[in-house]
């Protein structure tokens, strides 16, 4: 069994199975049809022994992946409560089953946001494989195009719960702590549940903070085209399968994936995209992927470098620039809730995990949010905002949206 080491403990990773391909099958996947569909691998990872699992799928658009993550805790007096489910594969629910042996069943389900179709659709069918589980979910939760009964959506109508606004009155509030996150965005909200177990000292948040992992994740190199298609420079190329282009490849992805379309890439009409790269003598740096010609520009692993920080925490830039702006003083007020409890690593949903940092970390990645942040790191060190240059696209949108009523103008800084 492969192990590392972080901090001094010991985490263990599952080792990968023989390949039965019937046991990564997820026949759910038209209602949210993301990339891998209906074919999903599964790894688990032990983060805190005997105590905190998570479990690694992917899911992406046109070879865009990221890891989705479900986290699994021990309860104290027995059994097991589930934050955010990912798919219910065979292989998913083998590898639950296998901690359930040994710790008891599932006791409860908990769905931690409400506009997340990604993590909403896996709740119902997660659910019935475990029929004396409770599920609990954020308020005000709503469905696009039609606003639709849980009951509706597969969940199980006698045993889902809506999480009350206070904490102290669920059935493991001996075990956690949570601050619920609600940003009105008119057309429906936006919502997190951050949930702190007190007993390991880790924060579970789904999309509010991430960190960018220099080195593709392990769930995403079961499978490498994705990365090594990023890693072509031109769709005429052939790159080799190795750690270089594997990396070169995620970082690519990272940019899309935060940006849409970061300055580093260059979008060319699509007839000239054609004409130049069949003249050109030296195909390099052109590139016409299906119906989305572009090239990156040279600067593309400075606009990486910038985006990770070293392994900085931050707030995913569509949030920061068309959601939690609508609503800077409640976002603000929920990381200070959160910040006041005194954990030592996070485990976001998406990307990189587990985060060994802290409540200070946690706070300062909403400084985007102040109009005079403290913009230091653990160290004293400069903590600087995500690049200017790389919101153009987004600002972009959300001028769009805005105009057409789809989401409320940004209120002003705290």
């Amino acid at each position: 069994m492969a192990k590392t080491t972080m901090n001094g403990q010991e985490t263990q990773e599952q080792p990968v199975p023989a390949i039965q391909p019937k046991d990564w099958s997820w026949p759910f996947w038209p209602a949210v049809p993301l990339y891998p569909y209906g074919r999903r691998r599964t790894l688990r990872t032990e983060v805190v022994k005997d105590t905190v699992w998570t479990f690694d799928q992917v899911q992406g658009i046109i070879y865009v992946i990221v890891p989705i993550r479900m986290t699994v805790v021990k309860l104290e007096a027995g059994g097991l409560l589930v934050y955010a489910p990912v798919a219910p594969t065979p292989e998913c629910i083998r590898l639950v089953q296998e901690l359930v042996a040994q710790h008891g069943d599932i006791k409860y389900i908990v769905l931690p946001t409400v506009s997340g179709l990604e993590h909403k659709v896996f709740v119902g069918p997660f659910a019935r494989r475990f029929p004396n589980s409770q599920v609990f979910v954020a308020a005000k939760q709503w469905s696009f195009p039609l606003n639709l009964p849980l009951s509706w959506l597969g969940f199980p109508l006698k045993r889902t719960h809506v999480l009350p606004a206070d904490s102290s009155q669920t059935p493991f509030a001996d075990e956690f702590d949570y601050a619920v996150l609600d940003v009105d965005l008119g057309q429906g909200p936006f919502g997190e549940v951050a949930f702190f177990h007190k007993r390991s000292r880790t924060l579970l948040v789904t999309d509010s903070v991430l960190s960018v992992p220099e080195d593709p994740p392990a769930i995403v190199q079961l499978e490498p085209y994705a990365l090594l298609f990023h890693a072509r420079d031109s769709a005429f190329d052939t790159v080799e399968d190795n750690e270089v282009n594997r990396r070169k490849g995620w970082q690519r992805i990272a940019l899309f994936a935060f940006y849409f379309r970061p300055s580093s890439l260059e979008v060319v009409e699509l007839g000239q995209s054609i004409r130049d790269a069949l003249k050109a003598p030296d195909r390099s740096r052109k590139a016409f992927f299906g119906w989305f010609p572009f090239s990156w520009k040279e600067k593309w692993q400075q606009s990486f470098e910038a985006l990770r920080g070293s392994g900085r925490l931050f707030v995913a830039p569509i949030l920061q620039t068309l959601i939690l702006n609508r609503a800077p003083q409640e976002t603000i007020d929920w990381a200070d809730q959160v910040a006041s409890w005194n954990f030592e690593r996070i485990i976001p949903c998406h990307l990189d995990s587990p985060l060994e940092v802290g409540p200070a970390q946690f706070r300062q990645a909403f400084a985007f949010l102040e109009k005079q942040p403290a913009l230091s790191d653990a160290s004293g060190g400069a903590h600087p905002l995500l690049p200017e240059e790389d919101f153009e696209f987004l600002k972009e949108l959300e001028v769009g949206l805005n105009k057409r009523g789809i989401t409320p103008p940004a209120k002003e800084k705290v």
